[in-house]
């Protein structure tokens, strides 16, 4: 069965949850990625939602952290003062983020392009909850457009951490040891970190892409795994589930090009 881009990252992204596992989700991409999973390999997936929903029974796709459905049946309606407390206790195992650039290491920005703090040419959203999900989560997802305007070798500005500047730079910031980024997913390629160097590398190539097409669209030297794999691609019964009960409105992967 014929599937986009954004139908393969948010496969991608839900094979990643495992289940009895607790994620932070936004709307979009990462709420499908969950929905999915949970409807696949991973019943027992806890949601939490930034604005106080936990572990609520979806019946659609929610349009904001807010909308009620992210308390359909939840087991709390809490605040996000407590969900991120959970994050600070280590309570939650992935998270979600994106951003307009990411570095090497995994830093994103997603506060200003261009310029100073004071006068940037480009005035971003800024961190929300980015940077409290990427310092307290243990796992941090990434999916992002793959771009080298995106994948640049030094952010304009550093909103959220991801290795810092590499081995040992989180903890050495306080942070909790054994947190910080776990898979960058693209439209080209899915990424893990190096344990050595804490740099980004090609773990697997989606379905017909190639190594020259990845790194023509990295402003950066990339790592490869010894043995990068090929990315299954979604399976019709992944699509199905996506298309009809997912997001049957099409909020998600309407957009997709």
């Amino acid at each position: 069965m014929p599937y986009t881009a954004t139908e393969l990252m948010i496969c991608c992204a839900a094979r990643e949850l495992e289940d009895g596992r607790t994620v932070a989700v936004g709307t979009g991409v990462p709420c499908a990625a969950a929905m999915l999973a949970q409807k696949t390999h991973a019943p027992n997936l806890v949601i939490l939602f930034e604005a106080g929903g936990v572990a609520p029974q979806l019946p659609t796709m929610p349009v904001s952290v807010g909308d009620s459905t992210t308390f359909h049946r939840a087991a709390m309606a809490t605040s996000m003062a407590d969900v991120m407390q959970f994050c600070q206790r280590g309570m939650v195992d992935y998270t979600f983020l994106s951003g307009a650039q990411i570095d090497p290491y995994g830093n994103l920005n997603s506060t200003l392009i261009g310029g100073d703090y004071r006068q940037p040419k480009v005035r971003l959203p800024g961190s929300g909850g980015a940077n409290d999900l990427a310092s307290f989560c243990w796992r941090t997802l990434i999916v992002i457009k793959h771009d080298s305007k995106k994948f640049v070798p030094k952010l304009d500005f550093r909103t959220t951490p991801g290795y810092l500047d590499g081995p040992g730079c989180r903890e050495a910031a306080g942070l909790p040891a054994g947190t910080g980024p776990y898979r960058v997913i693209t439209d080209l390629c899915v990424m893990d970190f190096a344990d050595d160097t804490r740099r980004m590398r090609v773990r697997s190539l989606h379905p017909g892409k190639t190594l020259d097409q990845v790194r023509a669209a990295t402003g950066f030297e990339l790592a490869v795994a010894d043995a990068p794999g090929t990315t299954a691609a979604p399976t019709d019964a992944e699509l199905a589930l996506l298309r009809t009960e997912v997001d049957p409105g099409r909020y998600i992967l309407g957009r997709a090009g």
